[in-house]
C-alpha cells in the first residue's frame, strides 16, 4: 500500500509542483471547539408543495425538522431511520448540495449553512459523498482514471502527471488494480463500482464523508468488505463519517454513536451500545426488535408497529410517532417532546413524554 495520503493535499502539491496553484483552506473560528469537527443545530429542510392553476406553494414537505447533533474528529455517527424519514435530505443538507430552510451547519468553526457558492468551495473538499447507488453516481461516459482525477481539477490541484500518480496511489489504497484506469463503470461490479466512489470521496483528504446507505444495494458478503475499508480508511486518514442507513446491525458494527431519525426529527440518540442494551423510545425498540437473529430456537418479543408512516406534508400533532405508537398516552397527542437526558447517561438522549 501507498504512503497516506498528506495531511493537506495543498503542501504536497506546492512542493512538488510549485506553480501550480493551492486550494484555498477554509479558515474557521480561532475560538471554535475543534474537538467537535462538525455542529449541526435546529436544521430545516423543507420543500414548497405547490398545488392549484397557479401552483402557488401553499404547503411544505417537511423533509427535515429541527434536528441538531455533534460529530466529533475521527468519529462516527450513524443516522438510521425508516424510508422518507429524511435521512438522505439531511446528508445532502449538510454537504451544502440543498440549500438549508432554517438553522446552522457548523464545520470546523464556521457557519456553511448560508454562504455563497464561492465562499463554500473551499469547504467542498473537505465535505465529501459516498452515494447509495455506485452506478448512478458515477458518469458512465468517464473512465475510472478521469472520475477519481476530477475533484483534482475543480480544485485546481496538481499538473497531468502528480494528478495521474495519485488516482493510481487511490485505487490501490481501496483494492483496484491499476489496469482499472482506463475502464469504464459499467465494466465493474456494484462492490467495485463503490469503492470508485471512496477512492474519488478521498481523493482531497477529506475531514468529513457522509456516507449515504453506501452498502444497500450490495450483497450481504461485499457489505462486510466495503464496510472494513471504511474502518480502515477512517483510521488512516482519521476521517470522520456520518453513515446514513436503515439497517440497525450495519449501522453498530461501524458507529460509535447512533441517531434514531422519524419523520423529520431525530428521536433518540447515543452511544452505540447504549443504544442496543438499553433503548428507551418506542420506536427505536421496535426498531431493534426486527432485526433477524440467524437462530430459529431463538424467541423474541417483537412489538409490531400499527400503521403507514404519516405524510411530512401534513404531520400529526404533538409527537409525530404517536398514530403507530403501541404506549401512547393522551399528552402524546397534543404536546410536543424535547429531545433530553431523562436517564443517569446524559449522552443518551430521547424524546419521548413517557420517560418524563
Amino acid at each position: 500500500m501507498p504512503d497516506a495520503l498528506p495531511e493537506t493535499i495543498p503542501a504536497t502539491v506546492a512542493e512538488k509542483n510549485p506553480e501550480q496553484p493551492s486550494a484555498q483552506q477554509p479558515k474557521g473560528h480561532a475560538g471554535a471547539d475543534q474537538t467537535k469537527l462538525l455542529k449541526v443545530r435546529d436544521l430545516k429542510m423543507h420543500f414548497p408543495v405547490k398545488a392549484g392553476i397557479l401552483l402557488r406553494a401553499s404547503k411544505s414537505n417537511k423533509a427535515v425538522d429541527g434536528v441538531s447533533f455533534d460529530i466529533a474528529a475521527g468519529e462516527t455517527l450513524g443516522l438510521v431511520g425508516e424510508s422518507g424519514c429524511g435521512k438522505s435530505t439531511l446528508g445532502r443538507a449538510v454537504a451544502r448540495l440543498y440549500e438549508p430552510t432554517a438553522g446552522s451547519i457548523e464545520f470546523a468553526g464556521e457557519n456553511i449553512a448560508h454562504l455563497s457558492a464561492r465562499a463554500l468551495k473551499p469547504y467542498r473538499q473537505h465535505i465529501q459523498m459516498i452515494f447509495q447507488d455506485p452506478m448512478e453516481s458515477l458518469n458512465s461516459r468517464h473512465t475510472v482514471g478521469e472520475i477519481i482525477e476530477e475533484p483534482f481539477i475543480v480544485q485546481q490541484l496538481g499538473d497531468a502527471a502528480w494528478r495521474h500518480k495519485r488516482v493510481l496511489e487511490l485505487l490501490d489504497i481501496v483494492g483496484l488494480p491499476a489496469r482499472s484506469l482506463t475502464r469504464y463503470p459499467f465494466e465493474f461490479s456494484g462492490g467495485q463500482r463503490q469503492r470508485i466512489g471512496i477512492a474519488r470521496s478521498i481523493a482531497l483528504n477529506p475531514r468529513l464523508i457522509i456516507c449515504d446507505e453506501p452498502v444497500s444495494a450490495l450483497d450481504v458478503s461485499i457489505q462486510s468488505q466495503i464496510l472494513n475499508l471504511l474502518i480502515d480508511l477512517q483510521q488512516e486518514f482519521n476521517l470522520s463519517y456520518l453513515f446514513i442507513a436503515h439497517d440497525l446491525a450495519v449501522v453498530k458494527h461501524i458507529s460509535d454513536r447512533i441517531a434514531i431519525m422519524y419523520l423529520g426529527k431525530i428521536v433518540e440518540t447515543g452511544a452505540s451500545e447504549e443504544i442496543y442494551r438499553n433503548a428507551r423510545h418506542p420506536y427505536t425498540q421496535s426498531l431493534i426488535a426486527a432485526i433477524p437473529i440467524p437462530d430459529p430456537h431463538h424467541k423474541v418479543q417483537r412489538q409490531l408497529l400499527v400503521g403507514d408512516v404519516p405524510s411530512p406534508i401534513n404531520p400529526p400533532s404533538g409527537c409525530t410517532f404517536h398514530p403507530r405508537c403501541p404506549q401512547a398516552v393522551a399528552r402524546c397527542k397534543v404536546d410536543i417532546p424535547r429531545l433530553t437526558a431523562p436517564l443517569a447517561d446524559k449522552t443518551h438522549l430521547v424524546s419521548c413524554h413517557l420517560l418524563d
